[in-house]
């Protein structure tokens, strides 16, 4: 195996692949990169951790056919710090070497014989194609209500549900729960679910894919979801189990309505959570006044006192709510404006959009006692 090609290139690429490699296992092979040289000049670079797989393909020139791993943080740090210039890689025996300008390495290779054999989708298989900023922004909106905790189970995954005419992506995690929708038209109707986790590394990759690169072609079997974006191919597990029916914990009415500035009451929690860390549950109370919302929070530190302009339906109302939880929803919401409905002081809070349906948000209180 032999190739030649840009220390750049060969950075770009490695730079999307290691983001499969894991350090926490006991098989040596899953700490590497396989390297696959065809005799059509072309360089497959593969990594997986068994729950997710990244392939990228790139031109090469003076290929010759073979395949290796190599140690990931070892290949990689060589490369990375190469100058910028051809490199030449070649398998001898085992070990590979890498030459660049006036420098040469020797690696150790391992054998791709117990390299995950990765399943190819073919050509013809239907796909769903998807708008790749469109993709980064809904998994943006959603991926911090999923569940960190891995005993959890469906719950650390993002449902993604496809309809005739939209693609929805729903995360609970008990305290919180972020819905965004896009109208798109679908041959079929489908739902899976996909770890958070893997989801935001999606999104980093397609924040390192080519500009050009608009189209993400997403692809569904009964256990497996590809994502093909241009010349990577990201193959992931998907989660068993069937996700909480978001739909019944939705409220069906509300009794009070506010309309509020999401900048103004976002830079006003993020002052009062200044001293809500030090308290318990990071708390702050909002009370819903007609014209005005006072924000307050207090500690051994000190308190503090914020005032929000809003226009208000129904009756006035003080509730609790954990700062971060309301401010992970509101640091996700692009609106200027945005609708909060109430019931009572110890049921959900939901957030919308002042126009359209793009977006739910569901938060739920922490009990307030005495003053």
């Amino acid at each position: 195996m032999k190739f030649k090609c840009s220390q750049t290139t060969l950075t770009k690429a490695l730079n999307i692949v290691s983001k499969a490699v894991t350090s926490r296992t006991t098989i040596p092979v899953l700490k590497g990169i396989l390297l696959e040289v065809s005799d059509d000049n072309k360089l497959k670079m593969s990594a997986s951790d068994l729950d997710i797989t990244i392939e990228e393909t790139i031109e090469i020139e003076d290929g010759i056919s073979g395949r290796i791993v190599v140690q990931s943080k070892l290949f990689g740090d060589i490369i990375r710090k190469l100058p910028n210039a051809d490199v030449t890689v070649e398998l001898i025996d085992e070990n590979v070497t890498i030459k660049c300008m006036n420098s040469e390495f020797t690696i150790v290779g391992i054998s791709p014989d117990e390299f995950p054999n990765i399943k190819n989708t073919e050509d013809d298989q239907e796909f769903i194609s998807l708008d790749k900023n469109t993709l980064r922004e809904m998994i943006r909106k959603t991926s911090f209500a999923a569940s960190a905790d891995e005993s959890k189970g469906v719950i650390t995954g993002i449902l993604i549900e496809l309809q005739k005419d939209g693609i929805n992506m729903i995360a609970i995690d008990g305290y919180r729960m972020a819905i965004t929708r896009e109208a798109m038209v679908n041959m079929e109707e489908k739902n899976v679910v996909i770890s958070a986790k893997i989801m935001n590394e999606i999104n980093k990759i397609l924040s390192e894919v080519s500009e050009e690169e608009n189209e993400v072609k997403l692809i569904l079997s009964e256990k497996k979801a590809f994502f093909l974006i241009g010349s990577v191919k990201v193959v992931l597990r998907l989660l068993d189990g069937e996700f909480i029916k978001y739909k019944d914990v939705l409220p069906k009415s509300s009794s009070i309505k506010i309309k509020v500035r999401k900048g103004d009451l976002m830079e006003s929690i993020e002052r009062a959570s200044l001293l809500s860390k030090e308290g318990k549950n990071n708390l702050i109370r909002l009370s819903i006044m007609d014209g005005i919302m006072i924000i307050t929070s207090k500690s051994e530190e000190g308190n503090v006192k914020e005032e929000v302009l809003i226009s208000k339906e129904g009756e006035d109302l003080e509730i609790g709510f954990n700062a971060k939880y309301v401010l992970d929803v509101l640091k996700s919401i692009d609106d200027e404006e945005i609708y909060m409905l109430f019931n009572t002081a110890i049921t959900p809070c939901l957030v919308e959009p002042t126009e359209g349906e793009s977006f739910e948000y569901l938060i739920l209180p922490v009990r307030i006692t005495g003053s």
